[in-house]
């Protein structure tokens, strides 16, 4: 195992910036009024004439060095397909009108949010032991990169699984938050040789690791760090057959995700191949306990990543009893209305690998499960563990099927996963994982009946899959060069249910979705030309979206938001604790 750190020099030290919320650019006096985008934590920096901003810049070295110097602007770190830039509010007033600019976006920080059951609930005990007279699947020869806060490589379950790590933090690869650790032994933790080690595996355990670190001790880390983990990974896939990206992580949607560079990083890796596993976030209720859509975090709400949300399976294998946990982000996503989360897996109550005298065992020492030291485990919820589950069930079919694309991966998972009708498909996408019914399908799926048993109960597949990206084909889609099903899914940039949005029998997805020239989304979403009234948009009863926007809350003054309890917008600029990109 290699271990490289990415120490900033002084140039390119590590952004700390604050976030904001909606897309505007200021424009240069040239003949034509030229307008940029800028994201909405920069628009609100402009406002407050703030005088040190790290923006995220677009282009090759010769292009960044030439604004640097027409702006003279420092250049605070490097990355593949742009640079940060440190700048004033009057430079970034001046950059903005430049015409080589087409749109700008803060270096935003992120923030953490912070198996048994869960293997037998979605199959993969099954599949581990070769169901139906299948050869087991382990996830072997697979890797995939974990983009968190570093991996406690001393764990017994995960000492022989990480191949590789670079920290892109300037430290040694550790994780002394202790988030990533438990990401890690989720995905492809191994048994540990104790009395309570034997009863936790990861979901892939013969799968390997890369560990690329960009939070730290305190779970916080900044968007350029991310995309140069991404860029990282899709530079070296095939150096160590890395086929699956762990994202479980999250920052607030400030831009449409065609202007968001994270996004922008994220479609990069899938169309090199990649799996994107993304958390939904964990914004899906108020403080006061009422739900609240269009919550989805960035990079979850780009249509190429494979976005989760999380289910409580309250401590059961028994899938009847499962709901979607109430923190769980819901769609659409903000600005692109992109449907979103692509399918829910079991998030709550998930135990995994402990990392010793980290942040989270030594704050939240009661999630302490078992063991001590290597032998630690802990239990932690969050869409963060969802995301974990998922790329460890893309891991074992990868096994199964090395030629998946993440397109094929995307469909195959939400066909073979269960609808949950009392939730909907805001709350939880296509469906409820089934690993097992998805390695089923890939085997044969002219006689998969779409029908598994998971803990005596008979599990029945959905059928039905979306996507707002990929080929169109009105009758049939097929995948690879064997697999066709059905004639009941249009996949282009719109999503086409039938000609009417019908899933099975019945007009709308559970009793709550109705999509055609206006949309009402259950009782608290109403969107449509005939709802809005001037420049306002009344979602539901909790978001008022015109010149002034309250989204969650019902406090909102001026340009300023406030997000739930935990987010104010606005010349404050306060993510949670202060940071704003982070675990999930």
């Amino acid at each position: 195992m290699t271990i490289r750190s990415h120490r900033p020099s002084r140039r390119a030290l590590p952004a700390i910036l604050a976030v904001a919320g909606t897309i505007l650019f200021a424009a240069r006096p040239a003949s034509a009024e030229h307008k940029a985008r800028l994201s909405a934590d920069l628009t609100d920096h402009l406002s407050a004439g703030s005088q040190t901003i790290d923006v995220i810049v677009h282009g090759d070295q010769a292009e960044i060095g030439a604004l640097a110097t027409r702006y003279n602007a420092r250049v605070k770190k490097v990355l593949k397909s742009g640079a940060v830039l440190q700048v004033t509010a009057g430079q970034l007033d001046a950059l903005s009108r430049d015409e080589a600019v087409d749109h700008l976006s803060g270096d935003i920080r992120l923030q953490s949010s912070t198996l048994e059951v869960t293997a037998e609930s979605i199959g993969a005990d099954q599949v581990w032991a070769g169901a139906q007279g299948l050869p087991p699947l382990t996830g072997k020869g697979v890797t995939v990169a974990v983009i968190d806060s570093g991996i406690d490589t001393r764990h017994a379950a995960l000492s022989k699984r990480v191949v590789h790590t670079e920290d892109f933090t300037g430290g040694n690869g550790g994780d002394a938050f202790g988030h990533g650790t438990h990401i890690a032994g989720i995905i492809a933790g191994q048994t540990v040789r104790t009395s309570d080690g034997r009863e936790y595996r990861g979901l892939a355990s013969d799968a390997y690791l890369v560990n690329l670190r960009v939070l730290d001790e305190h779970g916080a880390g900044v968007a350029s760090d991310v995309i140069a983990a991404i860029d990282w990974a899709i530079d070296h896939s095939k150096e160590f057959n890395i086929r699956v990206i762990n994202l479980s992580l999250g920052a607030p949607v400030l831009q449409p995700y065609r202007d968001d560079p994270l996004c922008e990083a994220v479609e990069r890796a899938v169309d090199a191949g990649i799996v994107v596993v993304a958390a939904a976030g964990n914004y899906g209720r108020r403080e006061d306990g009422a739900t609240v859509l269009g919550m989805i975090t960035s990079p979850g709400n780009d249509p190429k990543a494979l976005t989760v949300g999380a289910l409580d399976a309250h401590e059961t294998p028994q899938r009847s009893d499962d709901t979607v946990a109430t923190y769980s982000s819901r769609g659409p996503t903000r600005y692109d209305l992109v449907l979103k989360p692509d399918l829910s897996a079991p998030g709550s109550h998930i135990v995994s690998s402990e990392a010793a005298g980290s942040y989270l065992a030594a704050t939240y020492a009661s999630r302490h499960v078992s063991g001590s030291g290597s032998t630690a485990y802990m239990q932690l919820s969050g869409t963060s563990q969802a995301a974990a589950v998922v790329s460890g069930s893309v891991a074992l079919l990868l096994d199964e099927r090395g030629k998946l694309t993440p397109l094929d991966v995307r469909a195959v998972l939400q066909m073979s996963s269960t609808f949950m009708p009392d939730d909907g498909i805001v709350a939880m996408g296509a469906g409820s994982l089934n690993v097992l019914a998805a390695r089923l399908s890939l085997r044969n799926v002219s006689s998969f009946g779409g029908t598994t048993v998971i803990s005596g109960e008979e599990v029945h597949a959905a059928g039905v899959a979306f996507a707002q990206f990929g080929p169109v084909n009105s009758q049939t889609l097929v995948w690879g060069s064997t697999l066709v099903w059905g004639n009941t899914l249009v996949w282009g940039s719109t999503l086409v249910w039938g000609n009417t949005l019908v899933w099975g029998s019945t007009l709308v997805s559970s009793n709550t979705l109705v999509w055609g020239s206006t949309l009402v989304w259950g009782s608290t979403l109403v969107w449509g030309s005939s709802q809005v009234s001037g420049a306002t948009l009344v979602w539901g009863s909790t978001l008022v979206w015109g010149s002034t926007l309250v989204w969650g809350s019902s406090q909102v003054s001026g340009n300023t938001l406030v997000w739930g309890s935990t987010l104010v917008w606005g010349s404050t600029l306060v993510w949670g604790a202060g940071a704003d990109i982070g675990l999930i």
